[in-house]
Order: C-alpha cells, then structure tokens, then sequence
C-alpha cells in the first residue's frame, strides 16, 4: 500500500513578503542552468560574469559543488534591499517555496518551516497537484553542478 503525502488534501499559503525567507539566517539559493540564464538577463550581463559577481559554489556530497547565490555579510539574500531587486527573475528554489521536498515530505518538516514564514497554513489553498507540480519543477530543473576542486577520479 502506497502512502499517501500528509499534503494529500491541500496546503494553505500566500507569500506576506515579509522576506523572513531571504534574510537574517545563512543559507542556500541553489541555481539551476534555466536560472542562471535569466537572473544573468535580468541583469544584463553574460552567463560567466553572473557567475562570477553573484554566485559561490558550495560543496555537496560526492565531490560535488552545487551553485549557489552569494549572500552578504548580514546573511540576507545578495538581491535584498527592500524586497526582491529581481523577483520577476527569481529562482525556481524561491518561486516554489515552501513546496520544497525537504518541507513538504512530512507534517513534522511542515510545521518546523512555518515556525519561520508567516504565510504558511494560511491565505491561498494550493491542491496537492499544485504542490507535486513545484516537486516535478525541481526533478526537471536540475542545480549546476560541477567536480569540486582538487577531487580526483570522478
């Protein structure tokens, strides 16, 4: 017998802007090759140079790095300044909030998330397609990834 998800009858959220989610705490945005290409147009620069002026790369499991968006001293998010500078640009990680697998795969993940985000279990109602369609963004959107430095045979 197949489980069904705790979200099987739906989440409630809507964004508060409150930005909780993009600042005072260090973290990841995680970029996959579609973001990248239109976070560097929405800024009008090349691929490469995004790269270089916005982006770190963060070392993940097997000898990997996952690209991320830099943050700045204070933790918040590199593109906060009174609210997203390119929230028509954002990353899928972002657009898709909090219908992440690593928040929606349990109530107990659910309800440690929303302890931060005001907008969680209130506002709109999203159906658990919705919510399945924010997981399948992810599994068809890869990160960038690249072999760590230094690590060889892979």
């Amino acid at each position: 017998m197949i489980k069904e998800p705790f979200y099987r009858d739906g989440l409630c959220f809507s964004c508060r802007r409150c930005s909780s989610c993009c600042r005072y705490e260090s973290g990841f945005v995680f970029l996959s090759e579609k973001d990248v290409r239109v976070l560097s147009a929405a800024r009008g620069m090349e691929y490469s140079d995004f790269v270089k002026t916005w982006c770190r790369w963060v070392p993940s499991e097997g000898g990997k790095d996952r690209l991320s968006l830099k943050e700045k001293a204070d933790y918040d998010c590199i593109f906060w300044k009174d609210g997203c500078t390119v929230y028509g640009a954002r990353p899928l990680q972002c657009r898709t909030f909090p219908f992440w697998s690593s928040v929606v795969g349990s109530r107990e993940a659910w309800n440690t998330a929303k302890t931060g985000c005001p907008g969680m279990d209130s506002g709109a109602a999203h159906s658990r397609e919705e919510i399945e369609a924010c997981l399948a963004a992810r599994r068809a959107e890869p990160l960038v990834m690249r072999i760590s430095p230094g690590v060889r045979g892979l």
